[in-house]
Protein backbone atom coordinates (compact mmCIF):
# COMPACT_ATOMS: atom_id res chain seq x y z
CA UNK A 1 0.00 0.00 0.00
CA UNK A 2 1.45 3.36 -1.03
CA UNK A 3 0.94 5.91 2.01
CA UNK A 4 1.59 9.55 0.50
CA UNK A 5 0.81 12.23 2.85
CA UNK A 6 0.06 16.28 2.02
CA UNK A 7 3.09 18.11 2.37
CA UNK A 8 3.29 22.21 3.44
CA UNK A 9 6.33 23.65 2.38
CA UNK A 10 5.63 26.86 4.56
CA UNK A 11 8.48 26.19 7.19
CA UNK A 12 10.64 28.97 5.53
CA UNK A 13 10.26 32.52 5.47
CA UNK A 14 8.92 34.53 2.04
CA UNK A 15 8.48 37.88 1.27
CA UNK A 16 4.97 37.94 1.03
CA UNK A 17 4.27 35.88 4.61
CA UNK A 18 6.90 38.89 6.24
CA UNK A 19 4.23 41.54 4.34
CA UNK A 20 1.13 39.76 5.47
CA UNK A 21 1.61 38.69 9.04
CA UNK A 22 5.01 40.25 10.55
CA UNK A 23 8.48 39.61 9.46
CA UNK A 24 10.41 36.43 10.03
CA UNK A 25 6.81 34.69 9.85
CA UNK A 26 7.08 31.09 9.11
CA UNK A 27 4.44 28.03 9.74
CA UNK A 28 6.18 27.74 13.06
CA UNK A 29 4.89 30.92 14.07
CA UNK A 30 1.11 30.06 14.62
CA UNK A 31 2.34 26.72 16.37
CA UNK A 32 4.57 28.65 18.82
CA UNK A 33 1.92 31.55 19.54
CA UNK A 34 -0.84 28.92 20.21
CA UNK A 35 -2.37 29.11 23.53
CA UNK A 36 -4.94 26.78 25.45
CA UNK A 37 -8.72 27.75 24.38
CA UNK A 38 -10.16 25.89 27.46
CA UNK A 39 -9.33 23.46 30.18
CA UNK A 40 -7.54 20.33 29.02
CA UNK A 41 -7.16 22.17 25.32
CA UNK A 42 -3.54 20.54 24.34
CA UNK A 43 -1.95 23.79 22.89
CA UNK A 44 0.88 24.71 22.13
CA UNK A 45 1.63 21.28 20.16
CA UNK A 46 5.31 21.43 19.76
CA UNK A 47 7.75 19.36 17.65
CA UNK A 48 9.57 17.01 19.61
CA UNK A 49 13.27 17.71 21.26
CA UNK A 50 12.22 21.56 19.59
CA UNK A 51 12.64 20.59 16.12
CA UNK A 52 11.95 24.07 14.63
CA UNK A 53 13.21 23.29 11.43
CA UNK A 54 14.15 25.39 8.41
CA UNK A 55 13.10 23.64 5.00
CA UNK A 56 15.63 25.72 3.24
CA UNK A 57 18.24 23.12 4.84
CA UNK A 58 18.82 20.65 3.08
CA UNK A 59 19.31 18.26 6.00
CA UNK A 60 16.24 18.79 7.08
CA UNK A 61 14.82 17.41 3.56
CA UNK A 62 16.86 14.77 4.51
CA UNK A 63 15.40 13.59 7.85
CA UNK A 64 12.53 13.90 6.73
CA UNK A 65 13.21 11.35 3.95
CA UNK A 66 14.69 9.22 6.36
CA UNK A 67 11.62 9.19 8.98
CA UNK A 68 9.35 8.36 5.78
CA UNK A 69 11.52 5.45 4.53
CA UNK A 70 11.17 4.47 8.32
CA UNK A 71 8.20 4.26 9.10
CA UNK A 72 6.76 2.78 5.26
CA UNK A 73 5.77 5.77 4.14
CA UNK A 74 6.10 5.53 0.12
CA UNK A 75 6.18 9.33 -0.53
CA UNK A 76 5.22 12.98 -0.21
CA UNK A 77 2.23 14.83 -1.90
CA UNK A 78 4.13 18.22 -2.05
CA UNK A 79 1.75 21.62 -2.14
CA UNK A 80 2.88 23.79 -5.37
CA UNK A 81 1.80 27.51 -5.94
CA UNK A 82 1.59 28.91 -8.71
CA UNK A 83 -0.01 32.10 -9.54
CA UNK A 84 -0.32 32.88 -13.81
CA UNK A 85 3.74 32.91 -13.66
CA UNK A 86 4.07 33.69 -9.82
CA UNK A 87 5.99 30.97 -7.26
CA UNK A 88 5.22 30.96 -3.92
CA UNK A 89 6.80 28.84 -1.07
CA UNK A 90 8.36 26.76 -4.17
CA UNK A 91 12.24 27.15 -2.77
CA UNK A 92 12.13 23.38 -0.76
CA UNK A 93 10.89 21.30 -3.55
CA UNK A 94 13.20 22.94 -6.01
CA UNK A 95 16.16 22.28 -3.48
CA UNK A 96 14.52 18.52 -3.43
CA UNK A 97 15.19 18.39 -6.95
CA UNK A 98 18.40 19.39 -7.29
CA UNK A 99 19.52 17.44 -3.66
CA UNK A 100 19.35 14.07 -6.03
CA UNK A 101 20.58 12.06 -3.29
CA UNK A 102 17.63 12.71 -0.64
CA UNK A 103 15.91 8.95 -1.40
CA UNK A 104 12.33 10.83 -1.31
CA UNK A 105 9.40 9.57 -3.78
CA UNK A 106 7.06 12.93 -4.15
CA UNK A 107 4.46 14.85 -6.17
CA UNK A 108 2.69 17.75 -6.33
CA UNK A 109 -0.42 19.21 -5.99
CA UNK A 110 -1.52 22.57 -7.45
CA UNK A 111 -2.73 24.68 -4.63
CA UNK A 112 -4.79 26.95 -7.07
CA UNK A 113 -7.08 29.03 -4.64
CA UNK A 114 -6.48 32.63 -3.36
CA UNK A 115 -4.44 33.29 -0.28
CA UNK A 116 -6.94 35.01 2.34
CA UNK A 117 -7.12 36.35 5.39
CA UNK A 118 -9.38 33.02 6.63
CA UNK A 119 -6.86 32.99 10.28
CA UNK A 120 -8.47 36.70 11.18
CA UNK A 121 -11.70 35.41 10.16
CA UNK A 122 -12.64 37.84 7.42
CA UNK A 123 -11.85 36.01 4.41
CA UNK A 124 -10.80 38.98 2.79
CA UNK A 125 -8.05 38.23 -0.23
CA UNK A 126 -4.00 38.88 0.17
CA UNK A 127 -3.33 37.49 -3.05
CA UNK A 128 -5.63 36.74 -5.66
CA UNK A 129 -5.37 33.33 -7.66
CA UNK A 130 -5.66 34.04 -11.34
CA UNK A 131 -4.72 31.63 -14.70
CA UNK A 132 -3.40 33.36 -17.81
CA UNK A 133 -3.89 31.29 -21.31
CA UNK A 134 -1.81 29.17 -23.42
CA UNK A 135 1.32 31.32 -22.94
CA UNK A 136 1.02 30.86 -18.92
CA UNK A 137 -0.17 26.90 -19.50
CA UNK A 138 3.52 26.34 -20.94
CA UNK A 139 5.38 28.33 -19.20
CA UNK A 140 3.53 26.49 -16.14
CA UNK A 141 4.61 22.80 -17.71
CA UNK A 142 7.75 23.69 -18.38
CA UNK A 143 8.30 24.60 -14.98
CA UNK A 144 6.71 21.05 -13.92
CA UNK A 145 8.86 18.88 -16.52
CA UNK A 146 12.14 18.64 -14.09
CA UNK A 147 10.11 17.24 -11.23
CA UNK A 148 7.78 14.83 -13.62
CA UNK A 149 11.38 13.58 -15.61
CA UNK A 150 13.44 12.85 -12.04
CA UNK A 151 13.11 9.65 -11.09
CA UNK A 152 11.78 10.29 -7.50
CA UNK A 153 8.89 11.62 -8.80
CA UNK A 154 5.50 9.62 -8.29
CA UNK A 155 3.69 7.83 -11.25
CA UNK A 156 0.84 5.76 -12.55
CA UNK A 157 2.07 3.70 -15.39
CA UNK A 158 4.70 5.55 -16.60
CA UNK A 159 2.44 8.85 -16.20
CA UNK A 160 3.58 11.51 -13.65
CA UNK A 161 0.71 12.18 -10.83
CA UNK A 162 -0.36 15.83 -10.67
CA UNK A 163 -3.86 16.96 -8.06
CA UNK A 164 -5.13 20.03 -9.09
CA UNK A 165 -6.92 21.21 -6.01
CA UNK A 166 -9.84 22.70 -6.84
CA UNK A 167 -10.64 22.53 -10.57
CA UNK A 168 -13.83 23.94 -11.36
CA UNK A 169 -11.89 27.84 -10.72
CA UNK A 170 -9.61 27.06 -13.31
CA UNK A 171 -10.39 29.14 -16.65
CA UNK A 172 -10.89 26.62 -19.48
CA UNK A 173 -9.87 23.60 -17.34
CA UNK A 174 -10.13 21.05 -20.21
CA UNK A 175 -8.20 23.36 -22.91
CA UNK A 176 -5.74 23.22 -20.66
CA UNK A 177 -5.23 20.08 -19.37
CA UNK A 178 -5.64 18.79 -22.78
CA UNK A 179 -2.99 21.31 -23.84
CA UNK A 180 -0.36 19.95 -21.02
CA UNK A 181 -1.60 16.03 -22.04
CA UNK A 182 -0.19 16.52 -25.51
CA UNK A 183 3.03 18.40 -24.24
CA UNK A 184 3.60 15.29 -22.03
CA UNK A 185 3.35 13.07 -24.95
CA UNK A 186 6.13 15.34 -26.88
CA UNK A 187 8.23 14.64 -23.74
CA UNK A 188 8.20 11.08 -24.20
CA UNK A 189 5.22 10.14 -21.18
CA UNK A 190 2.12 8.33 -21.91
CA UNK A 191 0.29 11.51 -20.72
CA UNK A 192 -0.32 12.80 -16.95
CA UNK A 193 -2.63 11.21 -14.02
CA UNK A 194 -4.63 14.44 -13.65
CA UNK A 195 -6.87 13.78 -10.26
CA UNK A 196 -8.62 16.52 -8.17
CA UNK A 197 -8.92 17.07 -4.41
CA UNK A 198 -11.47 19.50 -3.77
CA UNK A 199 -14.05 17.88 -1.48
CA UNK A 200 -16.29 20.79 -3.41
CA UNK A 201 -15.52 19.41 -6.85
CA UNK A 202 -15.48 15.92 -5.79
CA UNK A 203 -19.22 16.19 -4.47
CA UNK A 204 -19.98 17.94 -7.21
CA UNK A 205 -23.32 16.81 -9.64
CA UNK A 206 -23.35 16.30 -13.30
CA UNK A 207 -19.53 17.78 -13.35
CA UNK A 208 -17.20 16.79 -16.30
CA UNK A 209 -14.34 14.98 -14.97
CA UNK A 210 -13.33 12.88 -18.14
CA UNK A 211 -10.03 14.43 -18.24
CA UNK A 212 -9.09 13.11 -14.30
CA UNK A 213 -8.16 10.06 -14.09
CA UNK A 214 -8.60 10.00 -9.83
CA UNK A 215 -10.35 12.00 -7.55
CA UNK A 216 -8.87 12.11 -4.01
CA UNK A 217 -10.94 11.59 -1.11
CA UNK A 218 -8.92 14.14 1.10
CA UNK A 219 -9.68 13.81 4.46
CA UNK A 220 -11.19 14.92 6.99
CA UNK A 221 -12.91 17.34 4.31
CA UNK A 222 -15.69 14.50 3.60
CA UNK A 223 -15.66 13.26 7.25
CA UNK A 224 -16.52 17.11 8.24
CA UNK A 225 -19.22 17.47 5.59
CA UNK A 226 -20.91 14.09 6.66
CA UNK A 227 -20.76 14.68 10.18
CA UNK A 228 -22.28 18.51 9.86
CA UNK A 229 -25.67 19.54 9.54
CA UNK A 230 -26.43 20.39 5.31
CA UNK A 231 -27.27 23.99 7.08
CA UNK A 232 -23.95 24.02 8.74
CA UNK A 233 -22.12 23.32 6.10
CA UNK A 234 -23.79 26.18 4.05
CA UNK A 235 -22.86 28.40 6.61
CA UNK A 236 -19.16 26.91 6.93
CA UNK A 237 -18.86 27.71 2.93
CA UNK A 238 -20.86 30.90 2.16
CA UNK A 239 -21.12 32.30 5.47
CA UNK A 240 -23.43 34.96 7.26
CA UNK A 241 -24.60 36.45 4.03
CA UNK A 242 -26.11 33.18 2.99
CA UNK A 243 -27.66 32.84 6.46
CA UNK A 244 -29.11 36.22 6.18
CA UNK A 245 -30.40 35.92 2.88
CA UNK A 246 -32.35 32.46 4.36
CA UNK A 247 -33.26 34.24 7.43
CA UNK A 248 -35.44 36.61 5.39
CA UNK A 249 -36.28 34.24 2.85
CA UNK A 250 -38.36 32.32 5.71
CA UNK A 251 -38.67 34.93 7.78
CA UNK A 252 -37.13 32.63 10.79
CA UNK A 253 -34.35 33.41 13.25
CA UNK A 254 -31.48 30.90 12.78
CA UNK A 255 -29.16 31.00 15.87
CA UNK A 256 -25.58 30.46 14.83
CA UNK A 257 -22.39 31.19 15.81
CA UNK A 258 -19.48 30.08 13.44
CA UNK A 259 -16.99 32.34 15.38
CA UNK A 260 -16.97 30.05 18.23
CA UNK A 261 -15.26 27.14 18.60
CA UNK A 262 -16.53 24.23 16.85
CA UNK A 263 -15.92 20.35 18.25
CA UNK A 264 -16.18 16.93 16.84
CA UNK A 265 -14.93 13.78 17.92
CA UNK A 266 -12.47 11.92 16.36
CA UNK A 267 -13.72 8.30 16.00
CA UNK A 268 -17.55 10.12 14.97
CA UNK A 269 -15.39 11.16 12.30
CA UNK A 270 -13.57 7.71 11.50
CA UNK A 271 -17.10 6.08 11.32
CA UNK A 272 -17.88 8.19 8.47
CA UNK A 273 -14.94 7.93 7.00
CA UNK A 274 -15.39 4.08 7.12
CA UNK A 275 -18.91 4.40 6.32
CA UNK A 276 -18.32 6.30 2.99
CA UNK A 277 -19.33 4.11 -0.64
CA UNK A 278 -16.73 5.04 -3.42
CA UNK A 279 -19.56 6.95 -5.64
CA UNK A 280 -17.24 5.78 -8.99
CA UNK A 281 -14.35 3.95 -9.95
CA UNK A 282 -11.88 6.92 -9.81
CA UNK A 283 -12.03 7.62 -6.05
CA UNK A 284 -8.80 6.85 -3.76
CA UNK A 285 -9.55 6.81 0.06
CA UNK A 286 -8.12 8.83 2.64
CA UNK A 287 -6.77 9.15 5.76
CA UNK A 288 -6.27 12.10 8.56
CA UNK A 289 -4.16 11.86 12.25
CA UNK A 290 -5.94 14.76 13.58
CA UNK A 291 -7.07 18.08 13.84
CA UNK A 292 -6.93 21.37 15.73
CA UNK A 293 -6.54 24.82 13.37
CA UNK A 294 -6.63 26.91 16.40
CA UNK A 295 -3.00 27.92 16.63
CA UNK A 296 -4.31 29.39 12.71
CA UNK A 297 -8.08 30.60 13.75
CA UNK A 298 -8.14 31.08 17.82
CA UNK A 299 -12.00 30.99 18.32
CA UNK A 300 -12.38 30.45 14.94
CA UNK A 301 -11.18 26.94 14.90
CA UNK A 302 -12.60 23.47 14.92
CA UNK A 303 -11.27 20.89 17.46
CA UNK A 304 -11.12 17.48 16.99
CA UNK A 305 -10.92 15.54 20.48
CA UNK A 306 -9.48 12.38 21.55
CA UNK A 307 -7.30 11.66 18.41
CA UNK A 308 -5.03 9.48 19.49
CA UNK A 309 -1.79 7.63 17.65
CA UNK A 310 -4.10 4.56 19.27
CA UNK A 311 -7.28 4.99 17.39
CA UNK A 312 -5.35 6.59 14.09
CA UNK A 313 -3.43 2.81 14.03
CA UNK A 314 -7.05 0.93 14.71
CA UNK A 315 -8.88 3.02 11.91
CA UNK A 316 -5.69 2.98 9.84
CA UNK A 317 -5.45 -0.58 9.58
CA UNK A 318 -9.28 -0.85 8.96
CA UNK A 319 -9.18 2.08 5.93
CA UNK A 320 -6.15 -0.05 4.38
CA UNK A 321 -8.21 -2.76 3.59
CA UNK A 322 -11.16 -1.05 2.24
CA UNK A 323 -8.39 0.88 -0.06
CA UNK A 324 -7.89 -3.06 -1.23
CA UNK A 325 -11.17 -3.98 -0.85
CA UNK A 326 -13.71 -1.53 -1.72
CA UNK A 327 -11.93 1.20 -3.18
CA UNK A 328 -9.30 -1.26 -5.15
CA UNK A 329 -6.45 1.10 -5.22
CA UNK A 330 -3.03 0.49 -3.85
CA UNK A 331 -2.66 4.12 -2.65
CA UNK A 332 -4.12 5.82 0.19
CA UNK A 333 -3.70 10.03 0.74
CA UNK A 334 -3.38 10.82 4.68
CA UNK A 335 -3.36 14.34 6.10
CA UNK A 336 -0.97 15.48 7.21
CA UNK A 337 3.02 14.56 7.08
CA UNK A 338 3.13 18.19 8.69
CA UNK A 339 0.18 20.64 9.11
CA UNK A 340 1.43 21.46 12.49
CA UNK A 341 -0.86 24.80 12.47
CA UNK A 342 -3.80 22.64 11.76
CA UNK A 343 -3.20 19.72 14.58
CA UNK A 344 -3.02 17.54 11.68
CA UNK A 345 0.88 15.84 11.44
CA UNK A 346 2.68 12.77 11.65
CA UNK A 347 5.76 14.34 12.30
CA UNK A 348 6.99 13.64 15.98
CA UNK A 349 5.67 15.90 18.26
CA UNK A 350 6.67 16.15 22.60
CA UNK A 351 2.86 14.44 23.57
CA UNK A 352 2.74 11.64 21.07
CA UNK A 353 6.87 11.73 20.41
CA UNK A 354 7.17 8.92 17.11
CA UNK A 355 3.31 7.79 18.11
CA UNK A 356 1.83 8.29 14.63
CA UNK A 357 4.73 7.39 12.56
CA UNK A 358 4.35 4.02 14.28
CA UNK A 359 0.89 3.41 13.85
CA UNK A 360 1.26 4.10 10.06
CA UNK A 361 4.02 0.83 10.86
CA UNK A 362 2.41 -1.19 12.62
CA UNK A 363 -0.74 -0.54 10.25
CA UNK A 364 1.24 -1.81 7.25
CA UNK A 365 2.62 -4.41 9.26
CA UNK A 366 -0.60 -5.84 10.11
CA UNK A 367 -2.77 -5.76 7.46
CA UNK A 368 0.45 -7.14 5.43
CA UNK A 369 0.35 -4.38 3.23
CA UNK A 370 4.25 -3.29 4.12
CA UNK A 371 6.44 -2.26 0.95
CA UNK A 372 10.13 -1.48 1.09
CA UNK A 373 9.95 2.02 0.64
Amino acid sequence: MKIIPFYLPQFHEIPENDRFWGKGFTEWTNVKNARPLYEGHNQPVEPYMDHYYNLLEPDTLRWQAGLAKQFGIYGFCIYHYWIEGRKLLERPVELLLSNKDIDLRFCLSWANHSWTDSWGGDNSTLIAQTYGGKEDWEAHFEYLLPFFKDSRYIGIDEKPLLLLFNPEDIDRLDEMLDYWQARAVQEGFPGIAFAYQNYYYGMKKNKDDSRFQYGIEHQPAYAFYDYRSKLTMAVRQYGYKFLSFIQRKVKIKIKMDVSKLEFMEYSKLWEKILKRVPIDEKRVPGAFSGWDNTPRKGKHGLVVRNASPELFEKYLKLQIRRAREVYQKDMLFIAAWNEWAEGSMLEPDKINGYGYLEAIRKALMETEEWEDS
